[in-house]
């Protein structure tokens, strides 16, 4: 007698599998016109920075998921959740049960441009993949990947790759030593439909338009690539760009305060990281931005800031057993 029923994961599996995973900062968003599906072709310079979740799973008689750590109450713990969709994704390609627990440590801004809930994805991806034993490609993960989202393939990579198409066609790129970075986390997040979408508003007020026919093709800077490959502190700074941050400020004005208050003591350059609100302070070394994250959190206009550097790794499997 044949059963279209799921299989259930081998017996032999794993009891729990974690997976690591960093936040992202993007040092060019790079937007091209809107498209006619309302999509916008990118160019996007992604840096992986040391600020990471943790994703474990566990085997389980029905897919759950909880979550702990900053703003935990604000991550949804329903079918919409990313990681759960990655987990039903990777266990309808390979005719299994999406039987598990999934367990999300959270140390990545909700909400806040950092592509939090993408890495989450990526980590389930790969926290499955290892428990299940279903023995998936690079390749074959990335492309469930792009199948999530724009960001997650990049937060399966991690390092430094630019992003092209809605960001998930990746190119690997060379860096050259480790940036120090200060990111100050607001109150709430934005929403990046809307941030897309007031982009769009505030180019087609200008009267330059928004669409592909009016925006040439979004290209990244060979200056900024040069900063990357050299690690160049001081040449990167003056290289990083958003076109997204003009929208994000239109929508949440506060955020005008705090690039000024973190360049105002002392970072080499203030931008809104990738659809914001969390903005990212590129400073010349570790003592440095230990003094600007101090700042930030003594200005006011934040409600938190940390200190951290990059590159670092994208998902990685930290326990297996």
């Amino acid at each position: 007698m044949t059963s279209n029923a799921p299989d259930k994961a081998p017996d032999n599996a794993p009891a729990s599998v974690t997976v690591r995973v960093p936040a992202k900062v993007n040092v060019q968003l790079a937007v091209g016109g809107r498209r006619p599906d309302g999509f916008h072709d990118l160019a996007n310079v992604f840096l992986a920075v040391g600020l990471h979740d943790e994703v474990t799973v566990t085997p389980a008689d029905t897919l759950t998921l909880t979550c702990t750590g900053p703003d935990a109450d604000q991550v949804p713990l329903d079918e919409s959740n990313l990681a759960a969709r990655a987990a039903r994704a990777l266990a309808a390609r390979h005719g299994l049960d999406p039987a598990v627990h999934l367990h999300i440590a959270k140390d990545i801004p909700v909400a806040g441009g950092m592509a939090g809930g993408s890495a989450d994805a990526a980590a389930a991806l790969l926290a499955c993949d290892t428990l299940w034993g279903t023995g998936s490609s690079r390749d074959e993960l990335l492309a469930l990947c792009a199948e999530l989202g724009s960001d997650v393939p990049f937060s399966l990579v991690g390092g430094a790759a630019l992003g092209r198409g809605r960001g998930e066609l990746l190119e690997p790129l060379p860096v050259g030593g480790t940036f120090h970075w200060v990111f100050a986390v607001a109150d709430g997040g934005l929403s990046t439909p809307a941030v897309y979408k007031e982009c769009d508003r505030l180019r087609d007020a200008s009267g330059r338009g928004a669409t592909t026919a009016d925006i040439p093709d979004p290209e990244p800077t060979p200056a900024l690539l040069d900063a990357l490959r050299t690690g160049d502190a001081t040449a990167l700074a003056a290289s990083l760009s958003n076109d997204l941050q003009a929208a994000a400020v239109s929508l949440r004005p506060s955020l005008a305060a705090t690039l000024a208050a973190g360049t105002a003591a002392g970072a080499l350059a203030a931008l809104v990281s990738g659809s914001g609100p969390t903005t990212a302070f590129l400073v010349s070394d570790a003592e440095a931005a230990e003094r600007v994250a101090a700042a930030l959190r003594g200005s006011g206009t934040c409600r938190t800031a940390r200190a951290t550097a990059g590159p670092v790794p994208g998902a990685t499997v930290v326990t297996n057993g």
